[in-house]
């Protein structure tokens, strides 16, 4: 059961095109578009969490900047296949400047 007020609140669930099962799983949610109000250029040693807990206050909100960057899905850093908690580091994006949205919503 998804909790009231979660950003998985609406979301489908995960329907396989080989059969009419439902499975346990949730579709992909559509982020939408963020309001970036800062930009942050990767540093060395940078992780989302850590820069979560730096601009929101609270390490727990990284996926707010992971959905801001789908960018980072898809390149070298592939957050998307490894276990969550395990890997949020930045390394393989020095450089790059992110999207940060602003923390509310």
């Amino acid at each position: 059961m998804i909790p009231r007020g979660s950003r998985y609140e609406g979301v489908p669930p995960f329907r396989s095109d080989r059969s009419d099962r439902l499975f346990p799983g949730l579709r992909s949610r559509d982020p939408g578009s963020p309001e970036g109000v800062l930009e942050h250029t990767v540093r060395a040693g940078d992780r989302l969490d850590l820069l979560a807990n730096h601009y929101y206050n609270n390490d727990r909100l990284w996926w707010r900047i992971l959905e801001a960057n789908p960018a980072l899905w898809s390149d070298g850093m592939t957050l998307a296949d490894k276990p969550i908690g395990m890997d949020l580091s930045l390394d393989l994006c020095v450089g790059r400047i992110l999207v940060i949205p602003r923390a509310g919503d």
